[in-house]
């Protein structure tokens, strides 16, 4: 069954008109109650929940008919109920590092990023939480076009399994891992900002009958939204936290984090600071090197000033060039300046490795090159020939 694109110039980030009906619901949505009342209906057992779980999250089952430990006929039942994956891969790229990137669709058709980064013997999985951003960073392209809306528990997961699935159970590289080790939030979407439905998805994630990973592997990033992160702190959980700085001061940072006018830089600090007081986990400070913006002499002094006597490390990470954005890479001489001015002080510091930037691996990129060539093709369909179809 196919669905015919409208005739006029559409953003593909946002839901068309005609754009089809909901198709089957992704089974790890679907709330535990009323599955099992569809088991009961069809007289199976609550058990069925568990197995169904296990062969998507350990198993790694892309299909209900793949779950042979199922009788055939529920097989059959659930495929024509349920879809094991309700997301659809738009485009995956690998990149020479073996870093994998994915463009899902999602049910209403809007496009998410999740990147899989494989080495030192560590599969990271780097998901997304909402579709878009309303934090309204000026240097990210996931937030160009703002937020639309929370990802569901399921479409967390489904992020989580597909990269997983990419890993090879059967690997014999010692630089690749065969399972998926590590979770870093740090995709679309503030984080914090889907907090409830992210600390369910990181449960079924940590669980042993999940994907087995384990808090202290999980890093959760946010921007900083100070009550948030005083709430991650409240579930006891030992996630790692990384709170995305990007500057020294309220007026600087306020340029290039415009939410920071309702937070300040000491909010937030304060926040991190009772985080680490009830978690014992070092926080990690992210700063996006912006050449000419916050990369001077000056920053480095000041952010330095306020980390030093902290529990803290500062995660340094030069710019990855965006089309359509006015920023540049901070000069090497520049970049190493920063970095020295904040190890003399006593600092923790570090330059994030690069990984995967010849498939466009930094959020929000690949996704919006995606919805133009999507946007590009509906527009020579406005201008002439048959409407284009997609199956």
């Amino acid at each position: 069954m196919s669905a015919t694109l409208p005739l006029l110039t559409v953003d593909p980030s946002t839901p068309r008109a005609d754009a089809p009906a909901p198709p089957r619901p992704g089974i790890l949505d679907v709330p535990p109650e009323q599955l099992r009342a569809w088991l009961a209906e069809r007289g199976q057992p609550p058990m069925r929940i568990n197995q169904i779980r296990r062969q998507i999250l350990a198993n790694r089952a892309e299909s209900f008919d793949a779950m042979s430990d199922l009788p055939k006929a529920l097989r059959t039942d659930l495929s024509s109920s349920f879809a094991v994956f309700s997301t659809r891969v738009e485009r995956h790229l690998v990149a020479t590092d073996d870093t994998h990137k994915l463009v899902l669709r999602l049910h209403d058709d809007r496009m998410i990023e999740c990147v899989l980064i494989q080495d030192d013997g560590r599969a990271t999985a780097c998901i997304s939480t909402q579709v878009g951003c309303g934090m309204g960073c000026v240097f990210c392209a996931s937030g160009l076009n703002g937020v639309v809306r929370n990802l569901t528990i399921g479409e967390m997961l489904e992020q989580l399994v597909r990269l997983r699935n990419l890993t090879d159970a059967n690997t014999t590289n010692p630089d690749r891992s065969p399972r998926l080790t590590h979770i870093v939030v740090m995709g679309i979407g503030e984080p914090l900002a889907n907090l409830e439905d992210l600390l369910a998805a990181l449960a079924v994630a940590g669980d042993k009958n999940g994907l087995g990973i384990g808090a202290r592997h999980i890093t959760i990033s946010t921007v900083g939204l100070p009550a948030k992160i005083r709430r991650l702190a409240e579930v006891g959980k030992q996630y790692h936290l990384a709170v995305s700085l990007h500057a020294p001061n309220d007026a600087l940072r306020t340029r290039i984090v415009p939410t920071n006018d309702k937070t300040g830089v000491d909010a937030i600090l304060e926040a991190a600071d009772e985080f680490f007081t009830k978690t014992g986990r070092q926080v990690t400070y992210e700063y996006v090197v912006l050449g000419g913006l916050n990369d001077q002499l000056e920053h480095a002094r000041q952010l330095a000033g306020l980390l030093v006597g902290r529990k803290s490390h500062v995660n340094l990470i030069p710019w990855n060039d965006v089309e359509g954005l006015p920023y540049r890479r901070p000069h090497d001489d520049d970049l190493q300046l920063f970095i020295d001015t904040i190890r003399r002080a006593g600092v923790s510091v570090k330059v994030r490795k690069r990984k995967g930037s010849e498939i466009d691996a930094a959020c929000g990129q690949l996704r919006r090159k995606v919805e133009a060539e999507t946007n590009q093709k509906v527009t020579e369909n406005t201008e002439g020939g048959e409407p284009e179809k997609r199956t």
